[in-house]
């Protein structure tokens, strides 16, 4: 994937050092060396480290293995030595991973301990940290104490929150070509000469305290979930009283107040950021005495699309045990192999419950699946995994899958069902093909509802 504005690179190239390589890390790491600076991504996993140097990436991330490949015998490298990331740096982006706890808070002692490293042995440059990692509000005045605690007598280290809004899938074009850039900070200075980074990219850059700049991220991200479960919602009355979501959907995004992007109605949402997100914003608000109602109710619908599919699927085969079921797609999204929180993983869990038998297929997620399920059946091709099956779901909108032979696939199949989680194929062209089709938030027509007792 060539990058849109690789000829936008800056006048004052900077040495800079990302901390953490993982997704968030690494595209960062890759985009300022696209900007023009000297970059050191730093990592604690030393054979993550080995292998990004040999080119190979630890996640599946269209374009970025070209990127990190173009920079990589010039103006990017990796280490696991804080201070080779850190010693001539005049930034320092800190790109830690803050896993959830048992209890939904954000789990920062890998931020925190990141931190210290970095005020050991930043020296007497005293490069400005900024805060990359999604975490709570008041994460950057934590870090700030962090490091005054750690200064040595140098003075501590200035620090800017600067959230991300990376979508897997398409993080290159999201750094590249922002909608806009959010940095938060009490020293104005240091404000302006992280802003100065972003100033090849001409977007909006929005200048706030350090507090409203964190907030920007989860806001932003339980919005985006709370249209979803919104749609979900509704889908799940528009089966009822015979509606189409889709056209709901499409009647409501010509609102410019509503708009089109996330009413996409289906199994609910997944990945590193939005369940996380929530969930943490949610623990958040409780902790101050607020009481996160929506947030919580947010993440009931999601939860429970997966539950009505499968129910759904129960009742329309007459029970699941002893049934052969193929999933179609286990990354959360297209144009990813990540699996975290994916709807799809809920699926295998709820049918092999139920003591269906599961097979499932990905163009990218098959290995890490296999280790959360080494006892299901998967394939790379869709027509292997569906043989023989009594129902195939879609859970993943491939392209590869959303444009299936479907007399091919219904020769494959011991019975014709098809369970759209992602509402991504024609109803009509499904029923012409033989299948029993069901979507989300669709209405079932006559012949289908003759169709069911044959099944």
């Amino acid at each position: 994937m060539a990058t849109a504005i690789s000829s936008a690179q800056t006048k004052n190239p900077k040495r800079i050092g990302v901390i953490g390589a993982g997704h968030v890390g690494l595209v960062t790491a890759a985009c300022f060396a696209e900007l023009g600076h000297r970059v050191a991504c730093m990592d604690i996993d030393v054979e993550r480290v080995h292998e990004l140097g040999k080119g190979n990436l630890p996640f599946y991330e269209p374009g970025l293995q070209e990127l990190v490949l173009k920079h990589a015998s010039d103006r990017l490298v990796f280490t696991s030595d804080y201070r080779e990331a850190v010693g001539q740096a005049d930034f320092v982006f800190l790109a830690v991973a803050t896993p959830t706890t048992a209890l939904g808070s954000a789990d920062l002692r890998h931020v925190r301990s990141a931190a210290r490293a970095v005020a050991r042995v930043a020296g007497g440059k005293r490069p400005i940290l900024v805060s990359k990692s999604t975490a709570p509000v008041g994460i950057t005045e934590t870090l700030a104490s962090v490091l005054l605690a750690e200064s040595n007598g140098d003075g501590p280290l200035r620090v800017v929150a600067n959230p991300e809004f990376l979508r897997e899938g398409t993080a290159i074009r999201d750094f590249l070509e922002p909608d806009r850039v959010v940095l938060g900070a009490d020293d104005l200075a240091a404000r302006d000469a992280v802003g100065a980074l972003y100033e090849p990219l001409d977007c909006p850059i929005l200048y706030t305290d350090i507090k409203t700049a964190e907030m920007v991220k989860y806001a932003s991200n339980a919005f985006l979930a709370t249209k979803i479960s919104f749609i979900n919602e509704i889908a799940e009355v528009c089966e009822k009283v015979g509606a189409d979501v889709r056209g709901v959907a499409r009647g409501m995004g010509l609102d410019p107040r509503i708009g089109s992007d996330f009413l996409s109605a289906g199994i609910g949402f997944g990945g590193s950021c939005l369940p996380k997100d929530v969930r943490a914003l949610s623990y958040l608000a409780a902790v101050y005495g607020s009481h996160p109602q929506l947030l919580n109710t947010v993440l009931q619908i999601n939860e429970e699309q997966r539950r009505r599919l499968v129910t759904r699927l129960r009742n329309l085969l007459g029970g699941l045990r002893g049934t052969r079921i193929a999933v179609l797609g286990l990354a959360f999204k297209p144009g990813t192999d990540d699996i975290r929180d994916a709807p799809a993983l809920d699926l295998i869990r709820l049918l092999e419950y139920e003591e269906a038998d599961v097979r499932a297929c990905d163009p990218f997620a098959i290995g890490a699946t296999q280790a959360h399920f080494p006892d299901i059946s998967c394939e790379s091709d869709p027509y292997l995994a569906a043989t023989d099956c009594d129902a195939v779901i879609l859970a993943t909108e491939w392209p590869e899958f959303r444009d299936i032979d479907f007399d091919r696939l219904r020769a494959v199949m011991r019975r014709p069902v098809l369970a759209d989680g992602r509402n991504a194929w024609d109803p009509e062209e499904a029923r012409r093909h033989g299948f029993v089709y069901l979507g989300m938030g669709l209405p079932e027509d006559a012949s289908q509802r003759q169709q069911r007792v044959l099944v």
